[in-house]
Parts: structure tokens; C-alpha cells; sequence
């Protein structure tokens, strides 16, 4: 079984893969595989182009995003019998969703996002909103999606949320067989 984490910036889509971690549920993450592709300096100079212009940004997407979807495919090959997780905020941006068999979705209020973008990353509020227009909306992320958490609550619900999506997903999986 195929699963893609995916959901909005500042969502939550790290601590809840921390959490699948730590119940036993390996995850890769899109942004990792991005990180060892592209040197943190660069990052940090390519960042303020590409989220103010959109046709940078594709450029870019179209020079990484092929070796970060081979990754996964070879990362799903090597281990097929076990629960794994592929984490990929831009899933339904770059059309990967019909590589899973289920997708999973973190969501939080745009407010909260924002607020998150501010405080954890250091950003404008101008720079959050360029970052939450540069994706789909979480909505519409979650409309397309099989099971949903809403994180716009404690840590310690998100955790537990997690521990509810592992149950969900051990179920599907013997539906599978």
C-alpha cells in the first residue's frame, strides 16, 4: 500500500510524521529529499524568487521534482509489506496523487498557518501569504483526501490523531489482503 501524507504549509505535516515515526510507521519527506538536492544557501537565495515568480518556481519544480518522485518510487520498491509513509506537501500541485493508494491530509485554519509561518519561521506576513497562495488551498487538499486530521488544536491531540490513522490505516490494509 501507497500512502502520501500531504496538507497545507505550517500544518503540521512534520510532528504528525514524528509521531507515525515513533509508532513504528517509517516516513520520507519530500522537503528532506530537497534539502540533500539543493545546499541550504541556495535554498535561502532561491526562496524569496521563486515564491514571488511563479514561472521561477516552475522552473525549479521541473528540475528537482522528477529525482524527488524516483526517490520515492525506489524508497515504496525496497520495502513493500510494512506501513511506510511518503510526505509531500505539494502532492495534488504536482499531480503524484495517482501514485498512492490513499492519501492522508493535515489541515489547519489559513489563520492559524499564518500565525505559525510568523512564529516558527521567522516570516512576514506578506512572505506566509506568498507561501500559502504558491499552493493549493488546504480545502481543496482535503476534499480529495481519505482521511483527514485537523490540527488546530494541542500537540498532544495531534498525537493522538496520529495513533488514530495508524489504526485506520493497519484496517485498510487488512481490507487489502
Amino acid at each position: 500500500m501507497r500512502i502520501a501524507l500531504t496538507g497545507g504549509i505550517a500544518c503540521g505535516k512534520s510532528l504528525f510524521a514524528k509521531f507515525l515515526r515513533e509508532l513504528g510507521v517509517p516516513t520520507l519527506d519530500a522537503d528532506d529529499i530537497v534539502h540533500e538536492l539543493i545546499p541550504e544557501d541556495e535554498r535561502r537565495r532561491l526562496a524569496p524568487i521563486v515564491f514571488a515568480d511563479p514561472e521561477a518556481r516552475k522552473a525549479l519544480e521541473a528540475r528537482i521534482h522528477p529525482e524527488v518522485r524516483k526517490r520515492f518510487a525506489e524508497w515504496f520498491a525496497a520495502e513493500s509489506q510494512n506501513l511506510r509513509v511518503a510526505v509531500i506537501p505539494l502532492l495534488f500541485e504536482c499531480h503524484w496523487d495517482v501514485d498512492y493508494d490513499i492519501i492522508l491530509c493535515i489541515s489547519s485554519s489559513a489563520d492559524l498557518q499564518i500565525r505559525r509561518m510568523k512564529e516558527t519561521r521567522g516570516m512576514t506576513h506578506a512572505a506566509a501569504i506568498a507561501r500559502l497562495n504558491a499552493q493549493l488551498p488546504v480545502s481543496e487538499k482535503v476534499a480529495r483526501s481519505h482521511f483527514v486530521i485537523v490540527n488546530d488544536s494541542t500537540t498532544e491531540h495531534l498525537c493522538a490523531e496520529a495513533r488514530r490513522c495508524v489504526a485506520w490505516l493497519n484496517d485498510a490494509k487488512r481490507r487489502q489482503r
